[in-house]
């Protein structure tokens, strides 16, 4: 089973409109693979311009943020008008798209790092932080996912922020928590 790096991807439109988006990049020898879904914005734009970032990030709020419509990040531009890091980075990667492979629902993107920087130290995640990553791939796959499922899991991460959230990662629970519930009260 390969690795899965969970991080924050910028990619630019065909406009040069940055969009900002959680994903699961999958480890590949010399680079990434990044599998949106169809349809999807990042898609598009990897379509329009087969660049992306994976920025690297212990800011759980970033996270729980572009999936409850919080998308507005400082970011710093690049050089080679590439798309730009997450101001928040800890670290970033930059990756050129080398080549696609079609599928109908995740055409998966194999990519080569072309930079890497570092700009600040990683002092690691704490539980709570974890728990946030954990809930925002849950809510990301509301729709998919039966509700006991996505309830017991919420339920055991829960006690992780209970235990060792700080601010910046309760605030974040708080956003995914209102996604959760508004999910609870639509009916099908």
């Amino acid at each position: 089973m390969p690795m899965i790096r969970e991080t924050i991807v910028t990619t630019l439109s065909a406009d040069g409109v940055v969009h900002i988006a959680p994903f699961g990049l999958i480890e590949e020898e010399g680079g990434w693979i990044i599998a949106p879904f169809r349809p999807s914005t990042t898609l598009d734009n990897l379509l329009a311009r087969p660049a992306l970032v994976a920025n690297h990030t212990d800011d759980v709020r970033i996270f729980a943020g572009c999936l409850t419509g919080r998308r507005t990040w400082p970011y710093v531009s690049l050089r080679g008008g590439g798309p730009p890091r997450l101001a928040a980075a800890l670290a970033h990667e930059e990756l050129a798209v080398m080549r696609i492979e079609q599928d109908e629902q995740r055409p998966r993107f194999h990519c080569r790092v072309l930079h890497r920087e570092t700009h600040a130290p990683f002092r690691g995640f704490n539980r709570a932080q974890a728990a946030v990553i954990e809930a925002a791939i849950l809510v990301s796959r509301l729709r998919f996912l039966p509700r006991d499922k996505v309830n017991r899991e919420l339920a055991y991460l829960e006690i992780a922020i209970g235990k060792t959230a700080g601010d910046d990662e309760r605030e974040a629970w708080s956003w995914l928590m209102e996604i959760v519930h508004e999910s609870r009260s639509i009916t099908t």
